[in-house]
């Protein structure tokens, strides 16, 4: 009977609206800890502090072709025209698979395969970190759509095991940091999210010591010159307007690259862009601003080890008249004619001329004049294969705290029709100075809320799960697992423990917008008896958010304990159907497990679960963690199924795959499923078990797939996945 009892509870986490938060003690098997950000080999960690400056460098011969068989004697480092004695010299190679390959995982173009949820990657399997920035403020309608194929295309043939990928938008605000994932279906939402947008809205400031959003950490603080005085500003409104946009743009991509300093593997940006101007004929100001920009920028990705290409979004550009101005060409003087070639060729041509400033002082290049964005964008993964990392110390000089100054490099590489690609300097300031220590609290939640692996000085595991009500609508039910290892509790003077914990967690939409915020202190209070069972089961914190809008959602969650300042985050991707829409949907899948031969003993549960049954189905439906040897149980919800107008009732066909890696492992066989005894129609309760025996320890993904024989063939199909840990 215990399996009706875990079914039933399973099925109210998903099907209803419970409590919004609660602190539950329950047992569970031992967690273990989960894999945070490790920290990287001191060989491949840039660095610029005033006892050592590490750049890295890629070195090609004449056919463009990396170059890896080079020692320290064959380099040469200037700083500010000063030579510098190399202290350290290494060869960072990333061997990945050829990229144009497609690999495992359904397309948007092939719809009628069913998509294999994507493997969990730990941070030290991560190959390349790849940030790719859409300046979705300045592009056209046509540069636009071809952005769009060209990153469909990446997601889908060119995206490699071990990327850790963020599709980003400049306009996408605080949500800028959230978006790196390894999991194609987030990138997917991301893509469809860039559209053309003819008006742009309030613009967020990406200024150095600016706040992203309110509530959110202040970035990094940076010199401004007491806010560029001096510097000549443009006069026409228009080119004021695109000064803006381009220092934004700018700005989110500091941005970008400041926050990836942290992250594993050969990390790269890649800027898809109409172009900046550096120099205008009319305005000689215009540019000052931006080139100031571009300089913070290029100081960012020397310290986060970043290379920043660019690409022109236009492709192709074509010189000359335009129409109107051809049909009145014969008004015109042979100087006035090669007037208006001049200015074209300027308005053309002059803004890959930022691109390739941007490019070139950042140690990538630029790509422009090509219609293959794709091709463009698989030119910049195989350069990400092999660079060189040089380490000197640097002169007193670059560092003189009475005058912060851009201080230039130069890298020089002997050998006949070698060259080299290189940072071309970075500020006076050392890494202690603009990053400094996060010792408010609510800096320290910030920060680890802005990764994208979960900190584990409390170790942290999220569920979340779509639910719809027929009162509440739509919303999203997340279980926080908390582990008690990182918490300190303390004995009060009843004989009772207690510690305190801060609780933040922040859902955002596919835009990187935030659609609900929580920040709370909670006192948590146990007996010792509570106590031991805590120290083995965690603590369970429930939060429900209201959903009003189907799409692309993240929630992220970070903990912190009050006394030891210690600090654990999680996050995850998940998608919300229209339930309005009449179309066939399913809600999360809640899991459950128990040991089938406990079970045998447990005659005379019927209706519902006890009250330690419950506590310990909670945790386990939080944890998704299992033993080998296990049954675990699932269930969710179908929505919409159709049934004619004479009310017989849905026929549905339910199945269950089992993956690993990627890999399907196992696939059940398609059962008719049952809907004679269901109360409500329009959404059905759903489950089953699946024996974990001879599953070897790790991570795993079940699906579930219903097929709705009623409906449209386009529509008659619903996929839904959550992934578990089989431990020992």
């Amino acid at each position: 009977m215990k399996k009706f009892a875990s079914l039933f509870f399973l099925y109210v986490i998903v099907s209803a609206s419970l409590t919004a938060r609660a602190q539950t003690p329950s047992p569970a098997p031992t967690p273990t800890r989960q894999q945070g950000v490790q920290p990287a080999d001191e060989d491949s960690v840039v660095r610029i502090t005033t006892n050592l400056v590490q750049i890295d460098a890629v070195v090609t011969d004449s056919k463009g072709r990396l170059v890896t068989n080079l020692g320290a004697e064959d380099f040469e480092v200037l700083v500010n025209g000063k030579p510098q004695k190399i202290t350290n010299f290494s060869l960072v190679t990333n061997e990945v698979q050829t990229a144009g390959q497609p690999v495992a995982g359904a397309t948007r173009t092939d719809r009628s395969r069913v998509p294999v949820p994507p493997a969990v990657i730990r941070p030290e399997q991560v190959r390349r970190t790849i940030a790719l920035v859409v300046d979705d403020l300045t592009l056209s309608f046509e540069s636009m759509n071809q952005v769009r194929q060209a990153l469909k295309r990446f997601v889908d043939e060119q995206m490699q095991p071990g990327d850790l990928v963020a599709i980003v938008r400049v306009s996408a605000g605080v949500g800028a940091l959230q978006q790196f994932t390894f999991n194609k279906q987030q990138l997917y939402a991301a893509i469809e999210n860039i559209k053309y947008n003819p008006l742009v809205g309030r613009l967020r400031s990406f200024e150095p010591g600016g706040d992203v959003a309110a509530g959110m950490e202040p970035r990094t603080r940076m010199p401004t010159d007491s806010q560029d005085r001096g510097i000549v500003r443009p006069e026409s409104p228009e080119k004021f307007r695109d000064d803006t946009l381009a220092r934004a743009s700018l700005g989110v991509t500091s941005y970008v690259v400041s926050g990836m300093r942290d992250l594993p593997g050969r990390k790269a940006v890649l800027l898809l862009s109409e172009g900046y101007f550096l120099v205008d004929s009319d305005e000689p100001g215009k540019g000052q601003l931006v080139r100031r920009a571009i300089e913070r920028l290029i100081d960012s990705s020397s310290r986060a080890g970043v290379v920043v290409y660019t690409m022109d979004a236009r492709g192709l550009v074509a010189e000359g008249m335009t129409p109107s101005e051809a049909q009145n060409v014969a008004n015109l003087g042979v100087n006035e004619i090669q007037g208006v070639m001049r200015t074209n060729r300027e308005k053309l041509m002059g803004p890959q001329d930022g691109l390739r400033y941007i490019a070139e002082r950042t140690g990538g290049f630029a790509i422009y004049n090509s219609n293959d964005l794709g091709g463009g964008i698989r030119r910049t993964l195989d350069d990400q294969k092999s660079y060189y990392l040089i380490g000197f110390q640097p002169d007193a000089s670059a560092f003189d705290a009475s005058k912060v100054r851009f201080n230039h490099l130069t890298v020089r590489v002997k050998g006949p029709g070698l060259k080299v690609r290189y940072r071309s300097g970075f500020l006076g300031i050392t890494d202690e100075e603009v990053r400094p220590i996060a010792n408010s609290p609510e800096r320290q939640i910030m920060r680890a809320l802005a990764s994208p692996f979960a900190s584990d000085d409390i170790n942290l595991r999220l569920t979340a799960l779509f639910g719809n009500d027929a009162a509440a609508g739509s919303f999203v039910r997340s279980l926080v697992h908390i582990s008690t290892e990182g918490l300190t509790f303390t004995r009060k003077p009843d004989g009772m423990r207690e510690a305190v914990i801060n609780v933040v967690a922040y859902t955002f939409n596919e835009s990187g917008a935030v659609i609900s915020s929580v920040g709370e202190t909670h006192t948590v209070t146990l007996s010792d008896k509570l106590y031991d069972r805590a120290l083995q089961s965690g603590l369970v914190y429930s939060l429900n958010v209201p959903i009003k809008k189907s799409g692309a959602y993240q929630l992220r969650v970070a903990v912190r304990d009050d006394k030891s300042a210690k600090v654990g985050s999680a996050s995850q991707f998940i998608n919300v159907p229209d339930v309005g829409k009449d179309k066939l949907a399913l809600s999360g899948i809640a899991l459950s497990g128990f040991d089938p031969v406990a079970a045998t003993n447990s005659a005379g549960v019927t209706g519902a679960a006890s009250g330690g049954e419950t506590a310990s189905m909670l945790t386990q439906a939080a944890m998704r963690r299992f033993r080998a040897g296990q049954v675990m149980q699932f269930a969710y919800v179908i929505f919409n199924a159709k049934a004619d107008k004479g009310r017989s009732l849905p026929q549905l066909v339910t199945q269950i795959r089992l993956y690993r890696d990627g890999k399907e492992i196992f696939a059940g066989r398609e059962t008719p499923y049952e809907a004679r005894s269901q109360a409500d129609m329009e959404r059905l309760v759903a489950g089953g078990s699946l024996q974990l025996g001879g599953l070897q320890p790790g991570e795993y993904a079940l699906q579930v797939i219903v097929t709705d024989l009623r409906a449209e063939t386009k529509n008659r199909t619903a996929i839904n996945w959550i992934d578990f840990e089989v431990v020992k």
